[in-house]
């Protein structure tokens, strides 16, 4: 899907404990930054549907497994991340998203470009897309 860029990311392990990459400022797909913060969702509950029109999130799931579902306007594209499946989702602005908690406890990392501004984004119920969840 045009705006959707799925990115392995690097887990290194130590016995101390693992270090698990987010983003660096030599990635691709780092657009500038404007804030990062930590979403939690309970397993089973949705969020969204949610579509910015500047912002554009950089996902990263190090706790739990977080479903995302997203919509361009005329076909769904979903992804599972999680620590097994580690990657990091780019969604740039202009694509609606909405996810679904899969384990009892999920935390997800937003690093995006700009700062939180609540006129930028539009939301719509979670039934207003006909998507099977």
């Amino acid at each position: 899907m045009d705006g959707l860029i799925l990115t392995p990311l690097k887990e290194i392990h130590n016995p101390k404990g693992n270090i698990y990459h987010a983003m660096k400022g030599s990635d691709d797909e780092f657009y500038g930054f404007g804030e990062a913060y930590f979403s939690s969702i309970n397993e089973g509950e949705i969020k969204g549907w949610k579509k910015h029109t500047e912002m554009i999130l950089n996902i990263v799931v190090p706790k739990g497994a977080i479903k995302f579902v997203i919509y361009d306007g005329s076909s769904f594209e979903s992804v599972e991340l999680s620590r097994k499946n580690y990657q990091r989702l780019t969604i740039s602005n202009g694509l609606w998203l909405a996810f679904q908690g899969v384990d009892k406890e999920n935390i997800l990392l937003n690093i995006a470009n700009i700062e939180h501004n609540s006129t930028e984004a539009v939301n719509a119920d979670i039934g207003s897309l006909d998507y099977e969840w």
